[in-house]
């Protein structure tokens, strides 16, 4: 299989505490509060936003999104970090993970977020920082909030006014088999650039409130 063929789709200072002391959020805006982050346990996946700095050109086009879909590949299994479901913003990524600890999790989303940005600056033909800050994650601990994030994820599209009768192009959508309604994928001779899911809740667990609508909008009844 060549690589032209792989990735070929059809796009339709010292002295105490002070105010102000201790690191400073990156960016024009925090992507996420500096905090100490929560516990991760290898049952519970995880949703996943990071942002672009401001003023970069677009994701949903081609030539990103194909730049996109190769790290993708290479970094979707790794360090006992799996992505499982993705999402291509103009100027975000929303990713659906598992992990088997917090650790695993931080390693697997450094090497794909260090991946992506070399990716993007070589097409680019530009230096310096593509994210805007660390990743924002939460952890989804019961079914329904599985179900919620897959579709808030796999049609965020939706929710900034692009509508289609098929999964959004520039989603995980055309691999995911928990649409209600059948289509066609159009997926024959294209690597699959997410793992497969191993954890109960993205298994079987989110299943038990219905599959996924392509006529949805997240966030709307």
């Amino acid at each position: 299989m060549g690589a032209a063929r792989q990735f070929e789709l059809e796009f339709k200072s010292w002295g105490g505490p002070r105010p102000g002391a201790g690191r400073q959020p990156k960016g024009e805006r925090s992507g996420a509060p500096h905090a100490p982050r929560a516990p991760l346990a290898s049952r519970h996946p995880v949703h996943v936003t990071v942002r672009l700095c401001k003023g970069l050109p677009s994701l949903r086009r081609k030539q990103p999104y194909l730049a996109l879909l190769r790290c993708f590949c290479a970094g979707r299994e790794r360090f006992g970090f799996r992505l499982i479901e993705y999402s291509v913003q103009s100027n975000h990524l929303h990713l659906i993970a598992e992990a088997k600890d917090r650790r695993a999790l931080s390693r697997g989303m450094q090497g794909l977020l260090v991946r992506i940005a070399r990716a993007l600056n070589r097409l680019w033909a530009r230096c310096g920082r593509v994210f805007a800050d660390r990743y924002h994650d939460r952890i989804l601990r019961t079914p329904r909030e599985v179900r919620n994030a897959l579709a808030y994820v796999l049609h965020n599209a939706r929710r900034h006014g692009i509508f289609g009768p098929t999964p959004d192009p520039y989603s995980s959508g055309r691999w995911f088999d928990g649409w209600r309604a059948r289509f066609e994928r159009m997926i024959a001779g294209i690597e699959r650039p997410v793992a497969r899911a191993r954890t109960w809740l993205l298994t079987i667990g989110w299943r038990r409130h219905r599959r996924i609508g392509l006529e949805e909008v997240p966030g709307r009844g």
